[in-house]
């Protein structure tokens, strides 16, 4: 097993190694997506960015070679889309319009100019799909032993409140808007069947899991949130709402922690397989609430109600055992 991006089958590109990081940033910029706010865009000390509404959410995430992806499974272009999609979403979940990233990341010198150029050009697709006019606007490239990318996203309330995880009040309607267990179910798949015989990734094993089990796999490796429907919940009145990075209930469980109230899902909901709704995580639906009165938006499905147990989540009215992703707990070490 080996720890080095340049483990990519029949690269032959340049490394970054053998080119300087003005060489490197001359073949990135073209290929990243210009935001719909720019004032001044990469080039400079900082980006300028225009901010009509006077305020910005502003959140970052990390993705980190071996306990959040291994490269035997994902291409670069999956790794830009998903560092785009992973932080687009929380700007949605706060009932915002994604505006701007700025992009951090660091290589080992003997990563494939190819391998940066493909993260490049899954972060510019992602953007123009799940969230057009957002746009790349600065960043920084560094050297590590792990490919790491670190991603801040900036976003537009456009005049709206932000939607916070503890608005949820008791008799509100609990919904969700996006995938639900597919994710956990295509991780599940690549470590089971993505493997060879001593169990380390292997891009051929998980070519065959893709091609056979594309819909769960993709859900993982590339998932496609539901954006556009943060700001839209927020029109519509969600009192509470948070993205599903980790599990629908453990994030069910912060948003009942923060709103000092209870969380009940009805299991008729969920589908047949209710542990993997529930634990299966990296979906990143929104899990939001909505007053009882309120007709559910185009994309939103009723899952449950709030309830006054402050702090808990259920099923059917029964005590659930939260499960999901903890980075401190969930990684085995292994990097692939």
């Amino acid at each position: 097993m080996t720890n080095s991006a340049a483990a990519i089958p029949g690269s032959t590109d340049q490394t970054l190694a053998e080119l300087s990081e003005g060489e490197v940033l001359a073949r990135i910029f073209p290929r990243l997506p210009q935001a719909d706010t720019e004032v001044l865009g990469p080039g400079d000390d900082a980006a300028v960015l225009s901010a009509p509404d006077g305020r910005f959410v502003v959140t970052c995430d990390m993705m980190i070679q071996g306990p959040d992806f291994r490269l035997a499974w994902s291409t670069p272009h999956d790794l830009g889309w998903k560092a785009a999609a992973t932080n687009l979403s929380d700007v949605a979940a706060m009932g915002a319009r994604p505006t701007a990233l700025v992009v951090a990341i660091a290589a080992p010198p003997s990563t494939p100019i190819s391998v940066i150029l493909g993260i490049a050009d899954g972060l510019r697709d992602g953007c123009e799909a799940l969230a057009p006019g957002c746009g790349v606007v600065g960043g920084d490239l560094s050297a590590a032993d792990a490919l790491t990318l670190s991603i801040t996203a900036f976003g537009d309330l456009e005049g709206r409140a932000p939607v916070l995880r503890s608005g949820a009040r008791v008799g509100d309607v609990v919904a969700h808007a996006g995938r639900l267990g597919d994710a956990g179910i295509g991780l599940g798949l690549l470590f089971r069947h993505g493997v060879d015989i001593d169990g380390v990734p292997s891009r051929v094993h998980a070519d065959a899991v893709k091609a056979r089990y594309s819909r769960y796999v993709d859900a993982q490796l590339a998932p496609v949130p539901p954006i556009h429907l943060g700001a839209i919940a927020a029109e519509s009145g969600a009192t509470a709402m948070l993205d599903v990075s980790d599990g629908l209930a453990i994030d069910a469980g912060r948003m009942a922690r923060a709103s000092q109230v209870g969380i009940d899902f009805d299991s008729a909901t969920l589908g047949e397989k209710i542990a993997l709704a529930l634990g299966g995580g990296e979906d990143h639906g929104l899990l939001a609430t909505f007053p009882p009165d309120v007709v559910l938006p185009a994309g939103f499905r009723r899952l449950g109600s709030v309830t006054g147990q402050a702090g808990a989540v259920l099923v059917d009215g029964a005590p659930y055992s939260q499960g999901g992703w903890d980075p401190y707990r969930g990684w085995d070490g292994a990097v692939g």
